[in-house]
């Protein structure tokens, strides 16, 4: 598995945990260990509350992200000597926003 394969499944699972299926599976996953498991022990609970609040943040920090990318979207289209793929830039991975971003300081 390439490194860049790998970078690319990382971006989607980051995408996938602020999606609110992955909290259908959270609740599934707790009911699972309540059921099957031995019930909500403290370190149940204390396991259990950490991922649902990383999955919270995961979701705020997402649509936080979003309308940070939105508002210049919207700049670059209405300044006609833009450059366009630089609206393309947040579909890319991290290491390719960076050098996007120091391109664009160098110039």
């Amino acid at each position: 598995m390439s490194l860049a394969c790998i970078r690319g499944w990382l971006t989607k699972v980051g995408v996938a945990t602020s999606r609110p299926a992955a909290f259908v599976v959270f609740l599934a996953y707790g009911a699972c260990w309540l059921v099957l498991g031995s019930g909500l022990e403290w370190h149940s609970m204390a396991t259990l509350a950490t991922w649902g609040m990383t999955l919270l943040i995961q979701r705020a920090e997402h649509r936080d992200t979003q309308a940070i990318h939105a508002k210049p979207d919207e700049l670059l289209k209405a300044v006609g000597d833009a450059d366009a793929d630089l609206m393309d830039v947040d579909k890319k991975d991290a290491e390719e926003v960076e050098q996007e971003r120091a391109h664009v300081q160098a110039s």
